[in-house]
């Protein structure tokens, strides 16, 4: 199967990063090399670009991808959310933007072997690195209702939480629940026929929540922005493309406490607590896919684009 993935806000993402030839740049969700096309078109022999990923799958494609372009090109198998960690290991201090498009890749979604997708029947994994151990199956097997409930409501913002868990828990008593279609089949149980008939999948919100539990992503991704701002050059840039509610909260709280970090009350007529602001927002509201872009690409429905530039 080849590794494809459809770069979401693509123009948008290269545009807003502001590309100095001769700058390091980090594409932290390197996918199939979408974006970081992008990226290596606009840099120079000069310059550097970082591709990370936790999929090897994605690295090596990516790579293949990348070959034309004479920038620097250094890839790395890992989780973007230790871009500190990754920047000693290759040597470098700082950098003069990243780009991070949270979305799952095409790849990974329409490969039935990987269980991201509710359409396709596989086992249950949704690992986004194949050398993790816990899995999918993990989750819906192993977690008592109360967790399943936490998890489907918080993640997956379901209204039917604690019914979805309730029928996986009974489900699991006959024999465990191990393929995409047999957790489909207990969802749809468990939603009632009202509900079904309108909106989304009925499986989408509780397969969300299952990847987001299964990857760690939210916590990580607190952690990937605060440390991709501090370790930006002056002027530097950060893009984040996120796709469901929760994954932007957190990009959006984090870029306002960074910009506008101070505490004091807002009676006191000057700030005495003496924090400073080491970013600026490009993007007040987030950039959003035009309609042509949502027909072309489906996926690219809900993405958001928020813009931080470090000063």
């Amino acid at each position: 199967m080849d590794f494809k993935h459809e770069p979401v806000l693509f123009d948008q993402c290269i545009k807003g990063l502001e590309i100095k030839p001769d700058g390091v740049y980090v594409d932290g969700t390197l996918g199939g090399g979408g974006h970081s096309t992008g990226i290596c078109s606009a840099l120079n022999e000069n310059g550097t670009l970082i591709g990370i990923d936790r999929d090897k799958d994605a690295l090596a494609a990516a790579s293949k991808r990348l070959e034309k372009f004479n920038c620097r090109k250094l890839f790395v198998q890992s989780n973007y959310s230790d871009i500190k960690d990754i920047l000693h290991q290759v040597g470098i201090d700082k950098i003069d933007g990243a780009l991070l498009d949270l979305g799952v890749s095409s790849f990974q979604l329409d490969n039935p072997e990987r269980g991201f997708s509710y359409m396709n029947q596989a086992t249950l994994d949704m690992r986004m690195s194949q050398e993790d151990s816990f899995t999918a199956f993990d989750v819906v097997n192993e977690y008592d209702k109360n967790h399943l409930t936490n998890i489907i409501s918080k993640y997956g913002e379901e209204r039917w939480a604690s019914r979805i868990a309730d029928f996986i828990v009974k489900a699991r008593k006959d024999k465990p629940i191990e393929t995409t279609f047999e957790l489909v089949d207990v969802i749809k149980a468990a939603i009632p026929a009202s509900a079904r008939r309108t909106g989304p999948h009925p499986a989408k919100r509780t397969f969300q929540a299952i990847r987001i539990e299964v990857n760690d992503e939210l916590s990580q991704l607190e952690k990937a922005v605060e440390e991709f701002c501090d370790v930006l050059n002056v002027n530097g840039r950060l893009c984040i493309i996120t796709f469901h509610s929760l994954e932007d909260r957190i990009v959006k709280d984090i870029f306002n406490k960074r910009a506008n970090p101070c505490t004091c009350p807002k009676e006191f007529p000057v700030c005495v607590c003496g924090k400073r602001a080491d970013v600026k927002k490009i993007t007040g509201k987030p950039i959003q896919p035009v309609e042509q872009e949502k027909e072309d690409n489906p996926r690219s429905r809900s993405a958001k684009l928020r813009i931080i530039e470090k000063i």
